[in-house]
């Protein structure tokens, strides 16, 4: 197998498949990378952190090393995603290097981390609403559906649109965070007398071995969405350089901001305070400048919430695209509108995101959704080395240094953390597992009649 056309049946090819439009640059990819990652978890998840790691250099140790896995974990996804640059994230990949069951597998388990990060997006959206004193009446979880229909609704307008709002809100959510981390180290150090809720109160004196693993599951959740700019491959021009460029710099720019907005918040407040606290960066706001900093960060975290969730739709509908075009999915969901959305992906997306939004626990939905995420990048790490050996001769345009120690080291790494996590919660993982394999047997008796409808047959 020596190009990506292989992999389309070549009636299918030769009908003129539904095509993305390439009007996306660099700084579309950059801002994808950032963009995808900042949003909910920064906001909230110190306080989770530090009921598990109460120790302020390894708490600030901990966001660092989460870094340093990003950074490792995406050297096998750039090198294989720039040598054969196609939409849909660790699908094309994967279908590529092991054959279209696997590559069903990662477009599936891919997919549904999407779903499950729009959802909790969303549900904390409904969150800062309401602490914001706003709509109390209507619940979190009709708020978080509301925030769903919304990312469709400018989805739909088009990818040009869509994009070039991305790229402000990127560069708007990352001057904010600068901003807040120099008032915030400019501040005295106050502990001030949090009122935090029953069940975090309870939380902040979690202790042990269970502690640490929820911080770990949160920070890798909050560093989720590094790997963006690999689902755009197909619209961002020149990808084959624009995609280990956006990721790289764009996982070194949220680290460094991250690490930055941690060590303002210790700067505030006390490691106690953080732990009691479920939106410790509002409360460090609050305790520096009053009440107003508490209301201005929850209104800049609904911003990155809401641009957050529009750029997770426009993910995760590149999957099914990609799939559908491919004859893995039912041909409709490749239909593209005039302006480049693949609008019956963007609705089956929305609509099984705001089915499990209605849910509204956060917490849950990242327990489960972790194991998903890792798998994903697992099946890519194993993907760059397959294709490494079956199609030595393929042009890469970045390659891992010291190949295949970056990629190895990384899948112990995620292997590990899935061990860790499924260890830790068994029942959930068992939930992960059942909802990942529960539709194979499905997909495997209707996967032929899509490839004919996809082949025009």
């Amino acid at each position: 197998m020596t190009s990506t056309a292989a992999h389309v049946p070549p009636a299918f090819v030769a009908s003129a498949p539904p095509q993305l439009l390439r009007v996306l640059g660099l700084a579309f990819g950059l801002a994808v990378v950032v963009g995808s990652v900042i949003g909910a978890g920064i906001m909230r998840a110190p306080g989770v952190v530090a009921r598990g790691i109460a120790n302020e250099p390894m708490f600030l140790f901990a966001w660092g090393v989460g870094g340093a896995v990003c950074m490792l974990s995406a050297m096998p996804l750039v090198e294989a995603g720039a040598s054969a640059p196609r939409a849909g994230g660790a699908f094309p990949i994967a279908e590529r290097a092991f054959g279209t069951t696997v590559g069903f597998l990662a477009g599936w388990i891919t997919w549904l981390g999407n779903v499950s990060a729009i959802a909790y997006v969303a549900v904390v959206f409904g969150e800062y609403v309401h602490r914001l004193g706003l709509a109390a009446p209507i619940p979190t979880s009709a708020l978080a559906c509301c925030l769903s229909l919304a990312a469709a609704a400018m989805n739909l307008v088009g990818t040009r649109a869509t994009g070039a709002s991305q790229a402000v809100a990127s560069a708007v959510k990352g001057a904010g965070f600068l901003i807040l981390a120099a008032v915030l180290l400019a501040s005295p150090h106050v502990t001030p007398a949090l009122s935090a809720s029953p069940a975090v109160a309870a939380g902040a004196a979690t202790v042990g071995i269970g502690g640490v693993i929820m911080a770990i599951r949160v920070i890798y959740a909050t560093y989720n969405g590094w790997a963006g700019a690999i689902f755009f491959s197909e619209e961002v021009r020149r990808p084959e350089r624009a995609l280990a460029r956006a990721t790289f710099t764009g996982i070194v720019v949220v680290t460094t901001l991250y690490v930055l907005i941690n060590i303002a918040v210790l700067h505030v407040l006390t490691p106690a305070a953080i732990a009691g606290s479920d939106l410790a960066v509002g409360d460090a706001a609050k305790a520096a400048l009053g009440a107003m900093g508490d209301t201005a960060i929850t209104a800049f975290g609904l911003f990155s919430l809401a641009a957050l969730a529009n750029l997770n739709v426009m993910k995760g509908s590149r999957i099914t695209f990609c799939m559908a075009r491919d004859g893995v999915l039912r041909k409709g969901l490749a239909a593209v509108s005039t302006g480049g959305t693949p609008v019956w992906s963007v609705a089956m997306l929305v609509f099984f995101s705001a089915l499990l939004a209605a849910t509204g626990g956060y917490e849950t939905l990242v327990r489960i959704s972790a194991p998903w995420n890792i798998c994903a990048v697992l099946i890519i790490t194993f993907s760059a080395i397959r294709l490494r050996i079956v199609e030595p001769a393929l042009a890469r345009p970045w390659k891992m240094p010291l190949f295949p120690i970056p990629a190895i080291v990384a899948a112990v790494i995620q292997a590990s953390l899935l061990v860790l996590l499924v260890w830790d919660d068994p029942l959930d993982g068992l939930w992960s597992a059942v909802t990942v394999v529960a539709p194979l047997p499905i997909w495997l008796i209707f996967a032929r009649r899509w490839r004919r409808e996809a082949a025009g047959d």
